[in-house]
């Protein structure tokens, strides 16, 4: 029962969050001059004919109370707006834009998690060794590199000698897993790398000092000295306490992973809700952007609630805080 009570208060409170972010923009964009915000719903190149018609189609012109009850009842139902610009409402666009992100997403999690941790474990307990430099070494060029240039020296040194030489399984661009699992791979495997690059060194460095700690507590003198095999006592014991930290750093970090899909979307062409929000912003598409920031909370939320349910099972004691 305690797993249920922390899930429903996790749950009540992303919801809450969830309320304020969408609060906080309706704010930020809707609570100014009428004739503004009709404008930049419309877009710069509006007549006054479809201003106008924008300001009594949306109820510009009623009071910000009764627009805020309409635009929460709308996001209730699923409705995230209108764009004038491209003619669609924003939840077909999120539809559409929405599998190369989350392929991109899942993709890059997965294998930043592996890689990180799996490093990061091995590292530890091959303290000082030759692989433990090595990868030390890795960490710090890791950190070094921003995104978009792991992505340009990815399409540099590794996508355009392969295409060169005829090797046209890695690709470009956006192929769907209803393709089939091998062109997926072959287009999602340079941006899962781009993405999840940065993030591997973060966890690699992360893990190994927690697993070091951990190392050396007295629970783990004690086990060892209850005669349990050195692989029961780092898998059972060592990793499971050490990981605690590492999946709360996760829950924070997630959120990060949005604003990283906006350049690996742009630099490897994939469309995704990133690259679509980064063109709304650049032509003022009021609807789109909201409903992105909308998506976005919600994405964190979810994730966390996730991450939350994790740590509770790794830390049992989290239940009742």
């Amino acid at each position: 029962m305690a797993i249920v009570g922390f899930l429903i208060r996790r749950i009540l409170t992303g919801i809450v969050v969830v309320w304020l972010v969408a609060s906080g923009a309706f704010l930020l964009f809707f609570a100014r001059p009428v004739a503004t915000v009709a404008r930049q719903l419309a877009g710069r190149a509006a007549t006054p004919q479809v201003i106008n018609e924008v300001i009594r189609n949306l109820g510009l012109n009623q009071p910000i109370a009764v627009q805020y009850w309409h635009f929460i009842d709308n996001l209730l139902h699923g409705n995230l707006g209108f764009s004038y610009y491209t003619g669609e409402s924003v939840d077909t666009m999120v539809r559409q834009d929405l599998p190369p992100t989350a392929s991109l997403l899942v993709g890059a999690l997965i294998l930043w998690l592996v890689v990180g941790l799996g490093v990061g474990i091995i590292s530890a307990t091959r303290a000082r060794s030759a692989f433990d430099r090595v990868s030390n070494v890795g960490v710090l060029i890791g950190l070094s590199m921003p995104t978009f240039v792991i992505g340009e020296l990815l399409i540099l040194y590794i996508f355009l000698p392969l295409q060169e030489h005829g090797f046209h399984w890695i690709n470009t661009g956006y192929a769907g897993p209803s393709q089939g699992l091998s062109p997926w791979v072959g287009h999602m495997l340079l941006p899962w790398i781009t993405l999840a690059a940065v993030q591997a060194a973060v966890y690699t460095r992360l893990s190994r000092g927690q697993l070091l700690d951990t190392l050396g507590e007295d629970f783990i003198r004690t086990a060892r000295a209850k005669g349990l095999s050195e692989r029961r006592v780092l898998f059972r014991h060592a990793v499971r306490a050490a990981l605690t930290p590492v999946v709360s750093q996760l829950g924070v970090d997630i959120g990060q992973l949005l604003g990283g899909a906006v350049v690996v979307e742009t630099v490897f062409g994939l469309g995704g809700l990133g690259q679509v929000s980064v063109q709304a912003i650049e032509t003022d598409n009021l609807p789109v952007i909201i409903g992105f920031v909308v998506f976005a909370a919600v994405f964190v939320v979810l994730a966390n609630i996730v991450v939350d349910m994790v740590y509770a099972l790794l830390d049992p004691r989290v239940r009742i805080s």
